[in-house]
């Protein structure tokens, strides 16, 4: 219904609409004529204050601001943005830096300014505007709103030219046809809600292996089977996607899947999305090949493809996948983490306004820099003229794996192994010598949740306990100050005012605890995740819905709940794996039924759009494969829990205890001096045994 609503806007108040641009994604330097001053000065957060001394009346979000242009009678200007992103930059300097546009804006207008990732509620409600009015949207976000919040226009990038055109009709219609405006922003507010308002839905869904195998069916029209990932000129690495998929390939026999999911694995590992000379991965690529990325690193895809590399190197063992999450951890560990022990947020993509200039070679740099094996260094890496990009520049990527170059190039692997560590060396020294991009150095709970759980899918995968140990610590920093008061923060950084946490980084913080308790067998992780999931049913729960709100605070114009999953899984889908997970665990009928009633709730969306709603179909393959706990009881648990933290066991939950405890999965198994491993599916147990291999033989699923 929301479509039909959506389409009946454009139709009946195209005024509004003659005046949008092209939908595009752009990026600069904050001016340094410090001639204006305005309120962003004050906040802490890096992208308010690129444009602190913006000529433009900017304040950042309150409801201050908004009594003010209600006193005044004036529209509102909300401008979102992100510290790492291009085409904000360029929009600040080309347009929000210049004398002539803030007279416009500041004459007729109240100025907000918000970064995204401290307030992704606001985002999210203006982002579902702009899709309901453009069907798509991007950054910088820019929305025109009464008085009351609801908006009245919304778009991305705007050429000056086009924004002051764009703001002297709507300031002109707004005083001349208040009531028509009025009307207009009524009916998308209207929408919005709609969007959100998901309902009860209570037909029941017989979850099987040919509905999940339909549904597959349909997914894969959109795979890219030459290069990997789904088709299209732009590509993502969707981690929640490859999760999913490294679990179905393991519980199904589905080789196409598995060649597939292999080919995007080795494709985004080898080429120009990942960093070559100092590790992590950029966002995402400009082209199909996965040759050219835009060049932000953001915290949040390094934490996921963690965990993806790490479940991807139990099922297919290869040495690639073990180096791109050594070198990934350690590139976090050096540009990434902050004093304090967490993890900062992102690396600009720019120095001094140009993209990529911190990571592109001229070929007379690398001519200096390489001395050995030149020629060698140039195939590897594709250094040929038809790859030439910007300002006659290279971007390095590969398209074999070692031992598929050193086969056709009849050298070693031993031999090109020591020729990258030098031609590493050698480059790391000359690009440490450049200006680094600009950091955004503020700590996002969300966000270092989901390194907190890469970091244990590398301890467990590669039995390395620096990842644990490093996992452990970042969990202690976010508790001591993220946690002070027993509720979640959502961000902070030296000298920010708090703001309180939303549903993804109680969410994640959950699976992050139980994580922690899996690979340790400490209690305190297991009573933390408890604490967490019983606050969000607290403080997000829906009472018209079965799912979980975004913002359990401030009152927006709209609820927002989420479900679907795109670079980041959505917190509504996690939250049903949660309660899937601890329902197992503490056999708790009550959380396991709940978890049930939101994949029974989504489940049309999923089959109608199975791209966008990955976890969900985790959550899928957790109700349509059996489903095991696994416990491991004495005092050999963990050397048996490594060696079974070495295989991908999806739709299982591991956990272990070297003395007696008063769960029930635990309860009368200890024995001194002995171990025993208990396999149990649905509160039945079989035999105990004690061995791995004779517990893997107990389950079902043969590709165990």
């Amino acid at each position: 219904m929301y479509k039909q609503s959506a389409l009946y806007f454009v139709t009946q108040l195209i005024w509004v609409y003659t005046l949008l641009v092209p939908v595009v994604s752009f990026s600069q330097e904050p001016t340094s004529d410090f001639k204006h001053t305005n309120a962003l000065i004050n906040e802490t957060s890096p992208y308010l204050l690129q444009h602190a001394h913006n000529p433009v009346n900017w304040q950042p979000w309150s409801e201050a601001a908004f009594e003010q242009a209600k006193s005044k009678n004036k529209l509102v200007i909300v401008s979102i943005g992100y510290s790492s992103c291009h085409w904000c930059h360029v929009m600040e300097e080309e347009t929000f830096s210049q004398e002539d546009v803030a007279q416009v804006m500041n004459k007729n207008f109240i100025n907000i300014k918000v970064d995204r990732e401290e307030r992704p509620d606001v985002d999210q409600v203006y982002m579902t505007a702009v899709q309901l009015i453009q069907g798509s949207g991007g950054w910088p976000l820019n929305v025109i709103v009464l008085p009351n919040g609801r908006p009245l226009y919304g778009g991305t990038y705007h050429t000056k030219a086009d924004w002051i055109k764009l703001l002297n009709s709507l300031s002109k219609t707004y005083k001349e046809q208040p009531e028509k405006a009025t009307e207009f922003a009524n009916r998308l507010a209207a929408g919005i809600q709609e969007k959100n308002d998901l309902g009860i839905k209570n037909e029941p869904v017989f979850f099987s292996k040919k509905l999940l195998n339909e549904t597959i069916n349909t997914l894969k029209e959109n795979w890219d089977l030459k290069y990997g990932g789904l088709k299209g000129q732009q590509k993502f690495m969707l981690p929640a996607n490859l999760n999913f998929l490294l679990d179905y390939v393991t519980l199904s026999n589905d080789a196409q899947a598995k060649e597939y999911t292999n080919l995007s694995l080795d494709n985004i590992a080898l080429r120009g999305v990942y960093d070559h000379v100092d590790g992590g991965f950029f966002r995402y690529s400009i082209d199909e090949k996965w040759q050219l990325p835009h060049f932000e690193k953001m915290l949040y895809d390094n934490a996921q493809l963690l965990s993806v590399y790490a479940n991807a190197y139990k099922v297919f063992k290869k040495p690639l996948y073990k180096e791109r999450i050594e070198e990934t951890y350690k590139f976090l560990s050096t540009i990434f983490k902050s004093k304090s022990g967490a993890y900062i947020a992102a690396l600009d993509a720019d120095v001094n306004g140009e993209e990529g200039a911190y990571y592109l070679w001229k070929l007379e740099e690398l001519e200096a820099i390489i001395t050995d094996r030149f020629e060698l260094f140039k195939a590897y890496y594709n250094i040929f003229e038809s790859n030439v990009v910007e300002s006659e520049s290279y971007h390095l990527f590969a398209t074999e794996t070692n031992s598929e170059f050193c086969e056709n190039q009849n050298i070693s692997e031993a031999e090109l192994i020591n020729l990258k560590i030098q031609w590493k060396t050698n480059l790391q020294q000359w690009r440490h010598q450049r200006q680094l991009p600009r950091k955004d150095d503020k700590i996002i709970i969300s966000w270092n949740a989901l390194l907190i759980s890469g970091l244990v899918d590398a301890y467990e995968a590669l039995g390395d306990a620096k990842y644990l140990n490093e996992a452990q610590k970042i969990y202690t920093t976010l508790l001591k100050n993220a946690y002070i008061t027993q509720n979640l923060m959502h961000s902070y950084k030296k000298n920010s005012k708090p703001d309180d946490g939303f549903l993804d980084d109680y969410v994640f913080m959950t699976k992050a605890s139980f994580d922690l308790y899996s690979a340790t067998t400490e209690l305190k992780y297991l009573d933390q995740a408890t604490k967490f999931l019983n606050q969000t049913k607290e403080k997000f729960s829906d009472n018209e819905s079965v799912f979980y709100k975004f913002n359990s605070g401030e009152k927006l114009i709209s609820k927002i709940i989420t479900t679907n999953d795109g670079v980041q899984p959505s917190a509504n889908s996690i939250m049903a794996q949660n309660l899937l997970k601890l329902g197992h665990f503490y056999y708790n009928e009550g959380y396991l039924n709940e978890s049930k009633k939101m994949l029974t709730a989504i489940h049309e969306k999923v089959t109608s759009f199975p791209g966008n709603y990955s976890q969900w179909f985790t959550l899928q393959l957790n109700m349509t494969y059996p489903y095991y706990e696994i416990a491991v009881v004495g005092k050999d648990t963990p050397t048996l829990l490594s060696e079974f933290n070495t295989m991908h066991l999806p739709n299982t939950i591991l956990v272990g205890s070297s003395k007696t405890q008063n769960q029930e999965l635990f309860e009368s198994r200890f024995v001194a001096g002995e171990t025993y491993i208990y396999v149990c599916e649905e509160k039945a147990c079989k035999l105990p045994v004690k061995t791995v291999n004779e517990a893997i033989n107990q389950m079902e699923t043969e590709n165990y």
